[in-house]
């Protein structure tokens, strides 16, 4: 406990970045940044195609910035330059490779337990995100064709036949891109397409009259099985199709057990529960980024929690 830190961000993504930019503006003097994997951002680095476009407008939500950290439309190479130069800028402290089980309070001061052992400090900020655990079908998935069951496009081989499940940017992409040497069938919910933004709406709108993919209009997955080293997929309407890959593209998952270990009180749909400025049940325990939404939040969401939960923290000292 002799190395206590002012502030442990817990997340190396947008939220979290911001919030470490935030802290050094302030003049926070010990600030500690922890991420699971080898570099910042790594939901962008694996689940973004290159070249994926990066809106500040996510999901038709229009967000003013209201503090000290600017973002911009981009694609994925952009918005990681652009991270990596915030980072060069704040000159934190940082723990890559860590992964945080949990974070208590003892009397005033924090602990956050790691798999590189305690840190203490007197505030702490969760921005862990969502799509590091990606949300799996309400059904189970066989055992035996875990090679061709993906959350993302990077394992397909070419010339396959590709089932992509989901409504969302992801899924759209992964979609389209996937077409150039594969037959793809793209699975979604409802009769319309609404969660993707309007350049991808007009995509793959477009690939489905030229007939580059088909698209499931209003079908559901309720079962998938091994067939012969192939996953034959039923739908709710009683149809049977199979299928060389699987992609389900359906969002993430608030870690909720990561959250009751750290005594944050959830709602009855096992949300967490927050004020104004994102402080949790506990004092000084924040969340900041999509790990506070069920849908997930826009980068420029995060960004404007980030100086929230800053100037927040500045005021009680």
């Amino acid at each position: 406990m002799t190395n206590i830190y002012d502030l442990i961000i817990v997340g190396g993504g947008p939220g979290g970045i911001a919030s470490a930019v935030e802290s050094y503006i302030f003049k926070i003097k010990k600030v500690l940044l922890i991420e699971k994997s080898e570099n910042h951002s790594q939901t962008i680095r694996k689940y973004y195609k290159d070249s994926k476009r990066v809106d500040k407008i996510y999901r038709k939500q229009e967000v003013e910035l209201i503090g000290n950290v600017d973002f911009f439309d981009g694609t994925k190479e952009s918005t990681l330059d652009h991270f990596d130069t915030l980072l060069e800028k704040g000159f934190i402290d940082t723990q890559y490779n860590t992964e945080v089980y949990s974070v208590t309070k003892q009397e005033n001061i924090f602990k956050v337990s790691s798999s590189k052992g305690d840190f203490s400090g007197k505030n702490v900020i969760v921005a862990i995100g969502r799509m590091g655990r990606p949300n799996k079908p309400p059904y189970d998935l066989p055992r035996s064709l875990k090679a061709i069951i993906n959350h993302n496009a990077y394992d397909c081989k070419g010339d396959e036949n590709i089932l992509v499940v989901g409504g969302g940017d992801s899924a759209v992409e992964y979609a389209c891109q996937l077409t150039t040497e594969n037959k793809i069938t793209l699975s979604h919910l409802g009769p319309d397409i609404l969660d993707a933004n309007d350049i991808n709406l007009e995509m793959i709108t477009r690939y489905e009259k030229e007939n580059r993919l088909k698209v499931l209009h209003d079908s559901m997955t309720v079962a998938l099985e091994d067939v012969d080293g192939k996953a034959n997929v039923k739908f709710a309407d009683g149809t049977e199709l199979t299928y060389d890959r699987v992609i389900f593209a359906i969002g993430g998952t608030t870690p909720v057990g990561f959250m009751q270990s750290s005594n944050i009180n959830l709602d009855e749909q096992d949300r967490p529960i927050f004020d104004d400025n994102f402080e949790t049940s506990v004092d000084g325990l924040y969340l900041a980024g999509d790990i506070i939404y069920n849908k997930g939040g826009s980068i420029a969401m995060a960004i404007n929690h980030a100086f929230t939960i800053i100037t927040d923290i500045i005021s009680k000292n």
